[in-house]
């Protein structure tokens, strides 16, 4: 059963979601970067999939050269602010730091990374030189988080840069896809403005690119073109019941909390289908809007669950309970009405996943949330030329981020199918150093 009281105004709903990582204070961030063993050759770093030289600016937090501890993060990753609160640290560099084998505490390493990016940000702390313009013009078709970075790395390098998004605010997944208790709306656009402030790349807002025409105009205006479309819409799994009108999909679901926030209704019992950390961060945000009991409903056991552990622990901390071996076979209604979820039981046999014959039964509900995965953006790849795509429809790169259409580079979860906000920041930046290349020629 959830602890938490449905939100009813702007306050109530930022207590029920917290930040479970908040920004540290000056003497918070001097004791804790004081633990740090500023280790040679450490794991922190090399866990850390955007590179950051983390002992060297936990070191200059600890002699309060806060400026420089935000630069050398930003070096490494423009979204340094962002990637500090949404990274999953337990399991990359604070879950590398040696701490972890001497049953210690690891650092609190994203917590130090937010406490200097969000320093330098409010103080407006330049970045870098920006170099003298090209005049060479590169479109980038979203302003998620590999379009951003890819477009800062650009910028730097002096490139004009004009970046095409489909919704009226940026950062694609990082504002509408990431749970509130992890980062704030705000905080998200603020970073998004500083960025643009500092390199002076242009976002056309609410200009999507979602026909053969607008694609071929776009070669025709600029010199290389760059794909950080991300992923579409929540997945169909084709049982019967889907389309009610109280089944979501979990990206739509969390998005739509994100931005309208206590106004959300929800039902009184809510069913999660799915075992990935999106699962998770919805079953967890519908306890915190007051839904009375939330259950996250997995075909296999909890061991083969992609969820990481930490998502899971914090998914039960808040009353989410979960229900194991279960396959959904039809979504119940009652003159059009949610009433339930028909399962089966599942079970191994020779490494396979088989439903076993006569084991149905009803879980009932008045809410169900698919968090079932997300279909890749094919129609609009198919009006690129000369664009493959791998069996998974993913987008088909080399070494250099470029695509099989020289002319498109790409990077993010439109080529790796779905992985950290972290990971989609560091390959985009390549992506546009190659791009640098590939233009100088």
């Amino acid at each position: 059963m959830s602890e938490f009281v449905r939100p009813l105004s702007k306050e109530e709903f930022e207590e029920n979601f917290s930040q479970i990582k908040p920004i540290m204070n000056d003497t918070e961030a001097y004791l804790e970067s004081s633990r740090c063993l500023f280790c040679y050759d450490a794991p922190c770093v090399t866990a850390c999939p955007s590179g950051i030289d983390i002992p060297l600016f936990i070191r200059q937090i600890n002699t309060k050269n806060i400026t420089g501890a935000a630069k050398t993060i930003y070096e490494a990753n423009y979204l340094g602010n962002t990637c500090g609160k949404v990274c999953p640290t337990e399991v990359l560099c604070e879950g590398a730091c040696v701490f972890n084998h001497q049953n210690v505490k690891p650092l609190e390493i994203g917590r130090l990374q937010s406490f200097s990016t969000t320093n330098a940000i409010e103080r407006g702390v330049e970045l870098c030189y920006v170099r003298e313009d090209k005049n060479k013009k590169v479109a980038i078709i979203g302003a998620g988080p590999s379009g951003i970075s890819c477009a800062c790395e650009l910028r730097k390098e002096g490139f004009e840069v004009d970046i095409y998004e489909a919704k009226s605010q940026p950062s694609g997944l990082a504002l509408h896809g990431v749970a509130p208790y992890k980062i704030t709306n705000k905080e998200v656009l603020t970073e998004m403005n500083y960025l643009k402030n500092q390199f002076g790349y242009k976002v056309l807002y609410n200009t999507p690119i979602d026909s053969k025409d607008k694609i071929t105009a776009l070669e025709a205006k600029y010199d290389a073109i760059f794909i950080g479309v991300g992923l579409g819409k929540s997945k169909s799994i084709s049982i019967k019941g889907e389309t009610n009108i109280n089944v979501y999909g979990a990206v739509e679901f969390i998005e739509k909390l994100k931005l309208q926030h206590q106004e959300v209704f929800l039902g009184k019992k809510a069913i999660v289908l799915g075992g990935g950390n999106t699962a998770m961060d919805a079953a967890s945000e519908c306890a915190r809007m007051g839904v009375g009991s939330v259950v996250l409903a997995y075909r296999g056991s909890e061991k083969y669950m992609s969820a990481y552990a930490f998502e899971y622990d914090l998914a039960k901390a808040v009353g989410v309970k979960g229900l194991f071996n279960t396959l959904p076979v039809e979504i119940l209604e009652e003159k059009g009405k949610l009433v339930g979820v028909r399962f089966i039981n599942t079970a191994y046999e020779n490494g396979e996943l088989v439903a076993i014959s006569g084991t149905e039964f009803i879980e009932e509900c008045d809410m169900v949330i698919m968090a079932t995965g997300q279909s890749k953006k094919v129609d609009f790849l198919a009006w690129i030329d000369h664009l493959s795509l791998d069996k998974e429809s993913r987008i088909e790169v080399n070494e250099k981020f470029q695509t099989t259409n020289k002319k498109y580079f790409a990077a993010g979860d439109a080529v790796n199918g779905g992985a950290e906000v972290v990971n989609a920041v560091s390959d985009a930046k390549r992506a546009a150093q190659e791009i640098k290349v590939y233009l100088s020629k």
